[in-house]
C-alpha cells in the first residue's frame, strides 16, 4: 500500500473571472520531512499556489489534501493547525513587539479570545531562544533588520506546530550571510521532520538546500524532482528565456550562472 503523502495537490486550477489562469491543472505530492523549492519567473503562479494551499485564496477547481484529508471544508483555525505561512512581506505590524507577533502563531490553540496560557508563553519563549531572537523580544518589528524580521516570521510559523510550512521568498532583500543563515534555519526545521515549501528566485540556493524542486512556468508545472536532475541549461532556457551555465563545484553542489537573454529581451 502506497504511503499517504503529507501534501497532495490534485488538478488545482485558480482563475480570475474565468479568464486569467494563475494556476492551471497543478498536481503533485510531497512526503513529510522535505525541504522543497518552488521555482519559476515572476508571475508564474508560485505565490498564488501557496495562497491556495493555505486557503488564503479559494481555488477554482481541484483539491488540496493534508494526510489524505481535504482542507477545503475545514475552517481557517483548523487549517492553521496543519499549515503555517511565512509571507514575503510584512504588510502591517500595528506596533506589536517581537514577542507579541510570535505569540500570534498560537492563535489556533487559544482557548479564549484574549488570553494566552502559560504553556503558550513557554512555547513562544523557547522559540525566541531557538531562533536567536530572544534579545529582540521587546522591540517592535519595524526596529529590526530584514534578516531579523524573517527570523521572527519563521518563529511565528514554527509555534503553530503545523505539519507544513509555506515560505514565500525568504531571502529577498537579504545579504549573502543572512540568505545562508535563513536557509540553514529552514534546513534545521526539516531535520525535525517538518515539511517546508519555499518559493524562491535564487536557483543556486534552492539547488543547494532543497531535497526536491518544483518548477513552474505560466501557471503550470514544468518539472518536479531532484534539483541535480531537473535544473538543467535547457530547462532554464525554456522557463526563464535565458542562456545560463549550470555547473557543479568541487563539493558537487549545483550553481547557475546567467549569461544572456534569449532573443529580444526588450528594455
Amino acid at each position: 500500500m502506497d504511503e499517504i503523502p503529507l501534501l497532495e495537490v490534485r488538478h488545482l486550477d485558480k482563475s480570475y473571472d474565468n479568464k486569467y489562469h494563475a494556476n492551471r491543472d497543478v498536481s503533485f505530492k510531497l512526503q513529510s520531512g522535505l525541504l522543497v523549492g518552488l521555482i519559476g519567473p515572476n508571475g508564474c503562479g508560485k505565490t498564488t499556489l501557496m495562497r491556495c494551499i493555505n486557503k488564503i485564496q479559494p481555488i477554482t477547481s481541484g483539491d488540496i489534501l493534508i494526510d489524505g484529508e481535504s482542507i477545503l471544508p475545514k475552517t481557517s483555525a483548523e487549517v492553521a493547525k496543519l499549515i503555517s505561512n511565512v509571507p514575503a512581506e510584512i504588510t502591517a505590524s500595528f506596533g506589536l513587539t517581537v514577542f507579541e507577533i510570535v505569540m500570534l502563531g498560537r492563535y489556533p490553540y487559544l482557548q479564549n479570545i484574549w488570553w494566552e496560557t502559560e504553556k503558550d508563553e513557554t512555547i513562544v519563549t523557547d522559540a525566541l531562544k531557538n531562533f536567536n531572537i530572544y534579545h529582540l523580544k521587546d522591540r517592535t518589528i519595524d526596529m529590526l533588520s530584514s534578516g531579523e524580521r524573517q527570523r521572527v516570521m519563521i518563529a511565528k510559523a514554527y509555534v503553530q506546530n503545523s505539519k507544513l510550512m509555506l515560505v514565500d521568498e525568504p531571502t529577498s532583500h537579504l545579504d549573502i550571510r543572512y540568505k545562508l543563515n535563513i536557509m540553514e534555519c529552514l534546513k534545521a526545521l526539516v531535520e525535525q521532520n517538518m515539511t517546508i515549501l519555499v518559493a524562491e528566485h535564487d536557483i543556486s540556493m534552492m539547488a543547494r538546500y532543497c531535497d526536491l524542486c518544483i518548477i513552474m512556468k505560466s501557471g503550470e508545472l514544468i518539472a518536479v524532482g531532484n534539483p541535480k536532475e531537473v535544473i538543467t541549461e535547457s530547462l532554464i532556457r525554456d522557463v526563464y528565456g535565458i542562456d545560463a551555465s549550470v555547473s557543479t563545484d568541487k563539493d558537487g553542489e549545483i550553481f547557475v550562472i546567467p549569461k544572456k537573454v534569449v532573443g529580444n529581451g526588450g528594455i
